[in-house]
């Protein structure tokens, strides 16, 4: 007989239904065993019937019990198969060794944190922004409009290509800040730069396709098409951008960072550009053009895009990672119709879409004029942290040590040392004195080059000037 206890917090039902599955599970109420109809039931316990239907609607639910007309609710055969510990054991499962995961994944953190992730007192990252409270403040209003305006269309499934008022300021944008018109189906939005290359190697490659990258270059690139099983050929990069005579002829897809090269922040040049335009159309090539930071030019417009010169053949790739926040996670892929629409096809079968939040979100963030805003202000603030740095640098000996590169345009430079240069000793001494400086060894595929990268975006004018007065005189 089951019990009742009218005091405690638990449902009733809950309670008869915990009875019932102890009953059956301990071997109480055998196979066949038929339980009590529900109206005599409900009467023992002083319960309503629909209490116990419950309780029997759920155990049927479960498998525990069958029910038929004439031979009511009975206890099913319900049993398992008994396994012991050291059956399950000898059975537990794991994820299965994926060495180049765990490579990639290991060379992804020393590029992008060091070898080690302890706080320190001057961090001169080259990967994040400059944030304030202000952009907070405008974008938490925006959020907050997105989320009250939003209707329940917007909660349905979503396009593949992205929110189409958010490209449609992406358009904008584009044609008045960059010098690329495109259409609207020109333009798809992503999660970032590196599923925006997982996206391109799934649309435009097959596995064991050759593509060449920049060495030094942008790490997530080639560790990322690595992953997917391409033959990836690293291509070294000089003083006028990638040695396009390097770049293997069967290549089908190129990819270059030509406003600010990651890392050595050269400019391709002209004459480069033409050859890189030539082998790309001679060979039938896509180039991937990743303008990561080239909105950053200290003197200046931007310079002029590789897909606003030759749209047919390029992949131009943006992102607001570097413009506004990491955390937004929104970049867009441009290129041509047949190209982006092959590319949305993988994006709905693999994740059908973005969160629309982010989207409404920026959407609202950029009508409203706050990312031009942004954008005006974070230059400047950048233009003068740029200026601190190359002075700083120039007070000390490190301009003796070093060949500094790269400080036209973007939120790094490059210090470039002899190949003797004991680069992890230093970078190890450098955190030692509470300062992270980022080795460009990390950036590099086969190249031997060495020396550090240093961002100035997150260190304001002081203490890059006591930042780099302290790397000097690690070097006395």
């Amino acid at each position: 007989m089951m019990k009742i206890d009218r005091q405690a917090h638990k449902p009733i039902w809950k309670q008869l239904l915990d009875q019932a599955v102890h009953n059956i599970t301990s071997g109480k109420w055998k196979a066949g065993y038929r339980l009590p109809p529900t109206r005599e039931l409900a009467q023992q316990l002083g319960v309503a019937r629909s209490t116990v239907q419950a309780v029997y609607e759920e155990l049927y639910s479960r498998g525990y019990t069958v029910t038929s007309r004439r031979g009511g609710t009975r206890v099913s055969d319900w049993s398992q198969p008994n396994i012991s510990k050291e059956e399950r054991s000898a059975q537990s499962l794991s994820p299965p060794s994926l060495p180049v995961l765990e490579d990639a994944v290991e060379r992804l953190h020393d590029w992008s944190w060091g070898k080690e992730v302890n706080e320190v007192d001057i961090d001169f990252s080259p990967h994040e922004p400059y944030l304030d409270s202000l952009f907070l403040k405008k974008w938490r209003q925006s959020f907050l409009h997105s989320s009250d305006k939003a209707d329940l269309s917007s909660w349905l499934y979503g396009n593949p290509f992205g929110y189409e008022p958010l490209r449609y300021q992406i358009q904008n944008y584009l044609s008045v800040g960059r010098g690329i018109h495109v259409d609207i189906d020109q333009i798809l939005l992503t999660s970032g730069a590196q599923q925006s290359i997982d996206l391109i190697s799934q649309a435009l490659l097959t596995e064991g396709d050759t593509v060449a990258v920049e060495d030094p270059g942008f790490p997530p690139a080639g560790l990322t098409l690595m992953y997917r099983n391409m033959n990836v050929i690293p291509v070294p990069v000089d003083e006028q951008g990638i040695v396009v005579d390097r770049i293997p002829e069967q290549s089908k897809i190129i990819f270059v960072t030509p406003a600010h090269q990651s890392a050595t922040g050269v400019i391709m040049s002209v004459k480069r550009r033409g050859e890189l335009f030539k082998r790309a159309i001679s060979n039938q090539s896509w180039i991937i053009e990743d303008d990561y930071d080239g909105e950053f030019r200290h003197k200046g417009d931007p310079l002029p895009t590789l897909f606003s010169q030759e749209p047919e053949c390029t992949l131009y790739l943006m992102s607001f990672s570097k413009m506004i926040a990491p955390g937004i996670r929104i970049s867009a892929i441009i290129g041509s119709v047949e190209a982006i629409a092959q590319i949305a096809r993988v994006q709905k079968l693999t994740s059908r879409h973005l969160p629309i939040m982010e989207q409404l979100t920026l959407t609202h963030f950029i009508e409203q004029g706050h990312f031009m805003r942004h954008m005006r202000r974070v230059k400047n603030v950048y233009r003068r942290r740029h200026e601190a740095m190359v002075k700083a640098i120039a007070s000390t000996q490190l301009d003796e040590l070093f060949s500094i590169k790269g400080v036209e345009t973007g939120l790094h430079m490059l210090l470039e040392a002899d190949e003797d240069f004991k680069e992890e000793e230093m970078t190890n001494k450098a955190l030692e004195n509470g300062i992270r400086v980022y080795p460009l060894s990390p950036y590099c595929l086969e190249s031997k080059r060495k020396g550090w990268v240093l961002g100035y975006s997150k260190v304001n004018e002081e203490t890059i000037q006591c930042g780099i007065n302290q790397l000097s005189n690690i070097f006395k």
